[in-house]
């Protein structure tokens, strides 16, 4: 046994923790007992097959613990659980290890970041990558940290950004492990950065590729920001990417252009600016990519996660990529060439009228930010956002949070670009009274939207049913193989719906919003379904 002192106190760590080999982290969907990545598996489905757990009797599922973490940030972290112990995350960079059976804390690491740093939408992290014994977490201050998982003890640190966290580079993204690599996108669009995604050597931290998701001159893709805008435009990276290992291939969602809302002095499409990028996993070269939303005025950040599936597609076994787009469009791509294969809205949409053959939108007349006010469908949060999606192979719908008939008064202004200083070109007011740019909320009325879950054919498009919630929701969604669905919201309910249906067959009430995804874990042959909710993580399992 290993006796570690935390706090002050003397815990008892009852088991020595295993190696997670890069073979391990390919087959994660076979070993269902850990959650091993941001989004469960390399595919990002967030659907585990473990199946205690099931219709029948998810409606005696009882809550087993609670941790309250020591931090009144937004809480929008996913845990990570090998063999029995949970990783957490809690604002602004601390790490917690805990036992994922009682939710005793073994030993907390912090990270004190620069006060200098500037975030836009308020101080979070999303959570960690582990590879071998090493966790691995990116700070608000754009920094890299490898952390001992036995003991909580640093092992490298790299400055990421090689920036004065004051010019508003930071990292909030939970890193995604490939191979011997881990790789992290900067954010900071808001502050007029120039984005990108990069890899790092887990063992020495040291640099390996980085990927810059605005071209400079002489790179394709150039030539698609006017003038000296690309330097200022954004295009950050915020939430995990998935990964191919078939194809090594992985492939990352990337923000909005800068500045958000005025687009003057950046004409072109601003590519890779609300685009997905399909990059070689072992040198970071571009191999494709697909933007949704060209040129984009109103903040529709393509950061969502792509989600990966095989099947057949009009007839023949198709490797394609699934995606809910903020924009307000379904779409469905071939992930190997980045070829459109459907789109079709989720969610009404004013701004474009459809999409042509090869999904780029057609603009409806007038539909831009103006200095007087333009109200566009869906709003500056979207019809979904960052939160995680789910796709469930044995149901074969694909599943997402949205914001039901939203929509925001789009104002512009001329803005020059100042060093840390927010670089936007306007200032979006919703229609749902409270929700500001940063995403907070106060009161709703009902003509004004509202949230539901919705379970799309990705076949078609074509919405199979909807469960609606009392409030908009911010939530990331569980699927199983028992069909069932775990997901959250803002009023502080947990749900478990049926699959198939959307029949609600359990709720328990967390006391606070959820902003995070759903995970299962399972322990000495118990399943556990946790979710971290207002300041508290939780986890519940059957009697």
């Amino acid at each position: 046994m290993r006796k570690l002192l935390v706090g002050g106190l003397l815990c008892i760590a009852p088991f020595v923790l295993a190696q997670v080999t890069p073979e391990q982290l390919l087959r994660t969907a076979q070993n269902p007992d850990n959650w091993l990545t941001y989004s469960g598996t390399y595919f990002s489905q967030r659907y585990s097959t473990l199946a205690q757990i099931t219709p029948a009797n998810v409606k005696n599922l009882q809550m087993r613990w609670a941790l309250q973490v020591k931090s009144l940030e937004k809480f929008e972290a996913t845990p990570l659980v090998v063999d029995g112990r949970m990783y957490l995350t809690q604002a602004p960079n601390d790490v917690l290890a805990l036992d994922a059976v009682s939710g005793r804390v073994f030993w907390q690491y912090s990270h004190e970041p620069s006060p200098k740093a500037r975030l836009c939408c308020g101080i979070v992290n999303r959570g960690l990558a582990i590879l071998g014994d090493t966790l691995f977490m990116g700070t608000i201050d754009g920094h890299l940290i490898a952390i001992d998982a036995h003991n909580g003890k640093p092992v490298w640190n790299v400055n990421v950004n090689g920036a004065d966290p004051a010019t508003g580079y930071s990292i909030t993204v939970a890193p995604l492990v490939v191979k011997d690599k881990v790789i992290i996108g900067a954010a900071g669009g808001e502050y007029g950065i120039r984005g990108f995604i990069a890899a790092f050597d887990a063992a020495t931290g040291k640099e390996a590729w980085r990927f810059y998701t605005i071209p400079g001159p002489g790179e394709p893709g150039h030539e698609t920001w006017a003038g000296e805008s690309w330097k200022h435009g954004g295009a950050s990276v915020w939430v995990t990417g998935s990964y191919d290992p078939d194809l090594n291939l992985t492939y990352w969602g990337v923000g909005n252009p800068g500045p958000d809302y005025n687009g003057d002095e950046r004409a072109g499409d601003n590519l890779y600016s609300d685009s997905v990028v399909a990059l070689d996993a072992d040198t970071g070269k571009l191999k494709w990519h697909f933007q949704f939303t060209p040129h984009d005025v109103f903040d529709y950040d393509s950061v969502q996660i792509p989600v990966l599936a095989d099947f057949s597609w009009q007839g023949s076994a198709r490797k394609v990529m699934l995606w809910a787009n903020r924009n307000g469009f379904f779409y469905v791509l071939d992930r190997t060439t980045g070829e459109f294969l459907l789109g079709k809205p989720f969610e009404r949409v004013t701004w474009a009228t459809g999409l042509d053959a090869k999904g780029r939108p057609i603009l409806a007349p007038a539909a831009a930010p103006t200095a007087e006010g333009k109200l566009i469908y869906p709003g500056v949060q979207g019809a979904t956002n960052w939160f995680s999606p789910s796709f469930s192979p044995r149901t074969g719908m694909f599943y997402v949070s949205t914001w039901v008939d939203y929509a925001s008064t789009f104002t512009k202004y001329e803005v020059g670009y100042e060093p840390g200083q927010r670089y936007t070109g306007g200032t979006p007011r919703s229609a749902v009274p409270g929700v500001r740019n940063v995403g907070t909320i106060n009161t709703r009325r009902e003509e004004d939207g509202s949230g539901a879950v919705r379970a799309i054919d990705p076949q078609t498009g074509d919405r199979r049913w909807e469960f609606k919630l009392t409030d908009v929701s911010d939530s990331g969604i569980l699927t199983t193989s028992t069909d069932l669905l775990f997901v959250g919201s803002r009023d502080g309910s947990f749900y478990a719906l049926n699959a198939r249906t959307g029949q609600q067959l359990w709720r328990a009430a967390v006391g606070g919003q959820v902003v995070a995804g759903p995970i299962s874990y399972r322990v000495n042959g118990t399943q556990y379904i946790a979710i971290a909710a207002g300041n508290t993580m939780f986890s519940f399992s059957l009697p």
